[in-house]
């Protein structure tokens, strides 16, 4: 998956070019969380929408560049968008909300089967549905194990993340979700000096997965 066809001038126009859609998109699903989900808190205050926007932006234009102008392309915009609100939500409210974490999960799905249809990636496509289902078991087993450790929204967001990192590779399903526990391990450590009598089990989960993957799937050829 290799940026081809385009000049090596076009290749910064193009990555902002989507870095600004992810500008735009930004607002618009906080608009429509806002409106559907308003048991989740409605519109956040200016700051952290700006906040949010800008870190769209930037992972759109990182996918840009890592996908150009390919057909999954459009399957990493949606994780950026839905993801980055996900990350939000987890931290302010430490939930990360079941009608979103499916909308990833299904949108992710449709927009990786669109962009394979009359292709010969299908195995990929396969790979990344078994990667949902590994990653989401492993989670679960945490959880079971250790259910002050691990909360059931961390377990439903592994499924989305897993189908991403399913399908760029077994390689990256596997750095990625160890990624995300030592990113963690950090915020905690992190959390803790800030605030001592906070648990750990406090600290959101989510937002860690989500770098992870980010970063598993923009660095990882």
């Amino acid at each position: 998956m290799t940026f081809t066809g385009y000049a090596g001038s076009t290749v910064p126009l193009f990555a902002a070019g989507i870095g600004l859609l992810g500008l735009i998109l930004s607002p618009v699903v906080e608009l429509l969380i806002a409106r559907l989900l308003p048991r989740f808190g409605g519109l956040p205050v200016t700051r952290v929408r700006i906040t949010t926007a800008a870190i769209t932006g930037v992972l759109c234009s990182a996918f840009a560049y890592r996908f150009g102008a390919e057909p999954t392309l459009a399957a990493f915009v949606l994780l950026a968008v839905v993801g980055v609100q996900l990350a939000r939500i987890d931290i302010s409210l430490h939930l990360l909300p079941n009608p979103l974490v499916m909308s990833l999960l299904v949108g992710g799905f449709a927009c990786l089967l669109l962009a394979n249809i009359g292709g010969s990636q299908w195995t990929e496509l396969l790979r990344g549905v078994a990667g949902a289902g590994i990653l989401f078991f492993f989670y679960l087993i945490l959880a079971l194990i250790s259910p002050s450790g691990m909360g059931m929204g961390d377990v439903k967001f592994a499924a989305p993340i897993g189908l991403y990192l399913g399908y760029l590779g077994w390689s990256h399903l596997l750095y990625g979700g160890l990624l995300g526990f030592v990113l963690n391990g950090f915020v905690t450590i992190l959390a803790l000096r800030r605030n001592r009598s906070e648990p750990a089990s406090e600290v959101p989960h989510g937002p860690s997965m989500l770098l992870a993957a980010a970063g598993i799937a923009v660095f990882t050829p």
